[in-house]
This record gives C-alpha cells, structure tokens and sequence, in this order.
C-alpha cells in the first residue's frame, strides 16, 4: 500500500507540466503550438528563449530527483525507488493533467539516473555532449545517451533493477524520438547552430 501511495505521488509529480508552466511565465505562448510542438527544454529554448529553456531542463530533470529522493525518505531500496523515477518518467510523458500528452523524457530520465546511477549519468551526459557537439543535434545526442544509459549503469555494477527501468526508459525514449528520426534519416533534422 505504501508503495502505491509512492508511486501515484511519483506519477503526479512527473505529470507537473514544466515546459507550460515556464511558457506562461516568459508569456511567449503554449509551446505545442509553436516549434516543434514539444513541451521540453529543446523547444522552449527555441520558443521562448535559452533562459527557458534552461528553467524547464532543471524543472523537468528535479521532477526525476525529486521522485527518487522521495522513495528514499519513505525507506525504499533500489528496486521501489526505481519504480518510483520510473513512475515519474510515466507521468512526464503521459501526464494526466495535459490529457496524457506530454514530453520525450530525457530531462526527467536525467534526474531519475543522477540519483540512482550517479556514475553512469556522468558518462551518458559526457555521450550526450559530445554526440550534440560534434553533430549539432541534440535529438541524436539524446537517442545516443538514451541507448547507452543501460549498459553504463551495467559497467558502473548498477542493480539489476535499476538496469531493467533504465531499459524500459530508453525504449520510451527513442519511440518518442520516431519523428526525429524519420527527420534524422531524411536529413531535416533541426541543428543548435
């Protein structure tokens, strides 16, 4: 019961939607509506600014954190508070309060795994940059970091828990990438610069 209770609170928690929140605040429009029509920090950085962009990185990333480090207060082990960052990473995408329609997940799947898998975030963060570095894509650099988390949290001797919920995130990940991908194919896809 306790662990529901966690779990739904963890939902919740993930279904905040940062991304409108802070549009409202810059006042620059609902950011479906514009750009790519994402509620993440890509598109708001493209929307409404790099400093909104920045704000809804950090707001969706805590959300992730927050879950976990939530499940840590109530005495969870690794298995129930990755359950818990998943919960939450559910709620990101499918958040109840936007009729289920909602992000891509990379920023929240980041704080969930800087909590649960401080080492192997490191080393995704480090693939991410490098792969957005060097293509000016960060769809590809995201795909890259998403594909990989499991297998760095396998090398840093992750729990095996925590490797079968970053599976599962990493396969949410690039289904809600298939558009970018389709672009990335194509050669369409937007780059930074």
């Amino acid at each position: 019961m306790k662990e529901l209770l966690l779990w739904t609170l963890a939902y919740l928690l993930g279904s905040i939607p940062v991304g409108i929140l802070v549009s409202e605040w810059f006042k620059s429009g609902d950011p479906r509506e514009s750009g790519s029509g994402n509620i993440g920090a890509t598109n708001l950085a493209r929307t409404a600014g790099k400093k909104a962009g920045l704000i809804t990185l950090g707001g969706d990333c805590l959300k992730g954190l927050l879950a976990v480090l939530l499940a840590r207060l109530f005495g969870a082990g690794d298995g129930v508070a990755a359950l818990a960052g998943l919960a939450a990473f559910v709620g990101h995408l499918y958040p109840i309060f936007l009729n289920f329609k909602g992000g891509k997940g990379v920023a929240t799947a980041l704080g969930i795994f800087l909590a649960l898998a401080p080492m192997a975030t490191l080393m995704g963060a480090l693939l991410f940059a490098l792969v957005t570095g060097v293509s000016r894509l960060v769809s590809l650099g995201s795909i890259a970091a998403a594909i990989t988390m499991p297998l760095f949290i396998c090398q840093t001797g992750g729990n095996w828990k925590v490797v079968y919920c970053a599976l599962i995130m990493s396969g949410f990940i690039i289904y809600k990438h298939k558009d970018n991908i389709l672009r990335l194919c194509q050669n369409e896809e937007n780059r930074l610069f």
